[in-house]
């Protein structure tokens, strides 16, 4: 397939990412309710996916985001300089002693084990890029004079405030302007969506943004909370996944957005927090194509797999072009990402390309 990706040679950047990074708090092995101490490292929706095309797959990449300026926010930015991503476009906010004005977001996020599942306490509300408009941004000069090839961002970022909807809109009208592919992870998240109008706001909000997306991705959830699509044949508890019930979702989708070139979406059974069944789909040209199985996958953190799952797809359809290739780039890296802690990869090509080709997990010498 074709989607007419700009060239390289004219574009300063492969990729880049609007939305929130945050500091995550790890306990381990631990509850983040009895810690005494954490780990710490950078992660967001959004910007998992660019970080994994630059650290994982070697491609030139960026954030657009913002931090209040202190030294929390110099902290994220360290973590992301680590992960090679360009920090130029950050937009620094000033900010009084207490975060009155803005703050920098938090994540504490527990691993879960067995029947215990992984869980999630953010600490997020009036960040610096929750405030974010887009005369923060030079858009027109990100997407048109520097030029990039490849736009993503999602709905976890979308949910974060009303201005941030209103952010991402013009961002993404802004990339579409100048030729930029655009892709977006829908991202549900009911707790975010809650204090702006809900499940009624978040189907407003994703409905008019998918009308501009070429690159719709998703997972179990999204496509039914988001834009309003019934998979036939789920169980409530998605215990059971109904294949040929995401097969008719999709080809609905795409007939009525026909902007989208390519729909993805993630397939994970849980049957333990540390064993979950893992695949994908994903459709392109009226055709779909489905990933391979990961039956029984052993998991050690489950955050960051979906989004490490999109930064395979983009590279795979950047690189390859072919839908089928690109699904199973995005599903190994996924697999390979959740093995690992942390919201991002520590992958290399060469290891996800190896679980392509059905590489097992004997020791190397």
């Amino acid at each position: 397939m074709n989607l007419n990706i700009k060239d390289k040679n004219d574009c300063k950047y492969d990729a880049v990412s609007l939305g929130e990074v945050m500091l995550r708090f790890d306990p381990g092995e631990g509850r983040i309710r009895t810690a005494r101490e954490f780990k710490v490292w950078e992660g967001g929706g959004e910007y998992n996916v660019i970080r994994g095309l630059r650290r994982c797959f070697g491609m030139t990449t960026g954030v657009i985001t913002a931090f209040a300026d202190n030294e929390v926010g110099h902290l994220v930015e360290d973590f992301i300089l680590q992960g090679g991503v360009d920090t130029s476009m950050i937009y620094w906010k000033k900010t009084d002693g207490i975060g009155r004005e803005c703050r920098n977001g938090l994540n504490f996020v527990e691993r879960g084990f067995g029947i215990r599942g992984a869980l999630s306490c953010s600490d997020r509300a009036n960040t610096a890029i929750s405030q974010a408009t887009d005369k923060d941004f030079d858009f027109d000069k990100i997407f048109g004079e520097m030029g990039v090839r490849w736009f993503h961002t999602g709905g976890i970022y979308a949910a974060l405030s009303e201005q941030s909807a209103e952010t991402v809109i013009k961002a993404i009208k802004t990339a579409k302007k100048y030729g930029t592919i655009v892709s977006y992870d829908l991202n549900y998240r009911a707790s975010m969506w809650s204090a702006i109008g809900g499940q009624k706001k978040a189907q407003e909000v994703n409905k008019e943004i998918a009308k501009y997306v070429d690159v719709m991705i998703g997972n179990e959830e999204d496509f039914t909370a988001c834009l309003g699509f019934e998979i036939e044949g789920n169980d409530a508890n998605l215990k059971e996944l109904n294949l040929d019930g995401y097969k008719k979702m999709i080809d609905e989708a795409a007939k009525v957005y026909p902007n989208f070139k390519v729909v993805a979406t993630t397939l994970r059974t849980v049957k333990t927090a540390t064993v979950n069944d893992w695949s994908a789909l994903c459709w392109a040209d009226g055709q779909i194509y489905k990933a391979k199985d990961y039956k029984g996958l052993e998991i050690l953190d489950r955050v960051g797999g979906g989004d490490s799952f999109a930064s395979g797809l983009v590279y795979g359809l950047m690189t390859t072009g072919d839908p089928e290739k690109a699904v199973n780039y995005g599903t190994a890296h996924g697999a390979l990402a959740m093995t690992t802690p942390g919201d991002t990869t520590m992958a290399t090509v060469s290891e996800v390309e190896a679980i392509m080709g059905g590489a097992g997990a004997r020791v190397k010498r």
